[in-house]
């Protein structure tokens, strides 16, 4: 199996990004909290941490962080540092769009089989309240994550989470995860009977950066999937970072018999 170095360095000064350096810093936390990685009450890395991580100037952090507070996502405190705050932890993206497109779960197996994966991480540990939410299942559970950089022609072109149901999980190693397509081991278990997905966008951080050989603060495309199977059951929650470079997601929407649009599921494609 193979693995990366995870001491390799980048910071958000490399690059040629648009967006001014605090600005990047701020998207990166403030996604970190939205995704519940930074819970309620959890104290943020130091500014001088930060400074060490990312390679910038206080002053670039001091701003980051009074943005995330006037935001009212965190809570600056002389001597306590700066701590999430529950508003901030509450936040969520919307809600995704659900969809039952017919083809889906091939081409997501036909990726799998067109492309080479290493596993960076695979371990069973409790969902936080992020995870249990998508799952709906109770926060502590414990479920199987992996996080995969996937390879086209030896270049990395995405980076996926997954945490599945231990249940299903245990049925499968990660070996097992390099030669089949997830997708593909979950269906041995259980049939799939709907995917919801959300696509948006966001900022490399230090370890999407280091896994898909990016700068820190480079845009990426994001998309966030809950694989349910014929029970109404999630089994399966999924974030996927891809560089948009090497990947396209293309829908297309037809007039139906009521006149109304919709997605019309037999010309709904992944390229790379």
């Amino acid at each position: 199996m193979k693995r990366k170095d995870r001491n390799a360095v980048h910071t958000l000064a490399h690059g040629e990004s648009p967006l001014p350096l605090y600005h990047r810093l701020y998207v990166i936390l403030r996604e970190r909290i939205v995704n519940g990685d930074y819970r309620a009450g959890h104290v943020l890395p130091s500014e001088a941490d930060l400074m060490t991580s990312f390679g910038v100037s206080r002053i670039t952090v001091k701003r980051a962080l009074d943005d995330l507070a006037a935001e009212g996502l965190v809570e600056r405190s002389r001597g306590r540092g700066t701590t999430v705050t529950q508003a901030g932890a509450s936040m969520r993206v919307g809600s995704p769009i659900s969809a039952s497109i017919d083809g889906l779960l091939t081409s997501l197996s036909v990726i799998g089989q067109g492309t080479s994966v290493e596993i960076d991480a695979f371990e069973y540990q409790p969902a936080n309240p992020y995870v249990a939410e998508q799952l709906r299942i109770p926060v502590g559970t414990v479920v199987q994550r992996a996080s995969r950089v996937r390879h086209l022609n030896s270049e990395p072109f995405s980076h996926s989470t997954s945490y599945v149901l231990e249940s299903i999980g245990r049925s499968f190693t990660a070996d097992d995860m390099l030669n089949t397509p997830l997708i593909d081991l979950i269906q041995r278990s259980v049939t799939i009977a709907q995917v919801q997905q959300a696509i948006t966008c966001t900022l490399a951080d230090n370890v999407s950066a280091r896994l898909l050989k990016v700068s820190v603060g480079s845009p990426l495309l994001k998309l966030r999937r809950v694989f349910i199977d014929t029970d109404g059951r999630p089994v399966d929650f999924a974030e996927i970072l891809y560089t948009p470079d090497r990947f396209e997601y293309r829908m297309t929407w037809s007039r139906n018999a009521n006149n109304q649009l919709e997605v019309d599921t037999e010309n709904t494609a992944i390229s790379l």
